[in-house]
């Protein structure tokens, strides 16, 4: 999992506690939470992605890079709470070469 901007030697459940903190201070769920996703341009990947978001409605955005070899992923999506939010990130951080904004 690469969260970028993280400390990747720091506690990964202490980073996703911080998290949740922070989302309930700033956000008012239930809302539309955008995740963003950087990957090698690789289709396999993104479907991967996908999956992690079944059951969930969201609107999606994908735009490639200038080079074609990675491609950036927004979801728009409607999220219940914090707790779900990072749920999605925990599914998300398992797939190998997904780097999350």
């Amino acid at each position: 999992m690469n969260i970028v901007g993280q400390n990747t030697t720091s506690d990964p459940e202490a980073f996703y506690e911080s998290l949740k903190e922070k989302l309930e201070q700033t956000h008012n769920f239930p809302e539309d939470y955008l995740f963003k996703f950087i990957i090698t341009n690789n289709q396999s990947k993104l479907t991967e992605i996908y999956r992690v978001f079944d059951g969930i409605k969201y609107t999606l955005t994908n735009r490639d890079s200038k080079n074609g070899k990675y491609t950036a992923a927004s979801f728009n999506a409607f999220v219940l709470d914090a707790n779900q939010v990072i749920k999605i990130y925990k599914e998300v951080g398992s797939i190998e070469g997904v780097m999350m904004l």
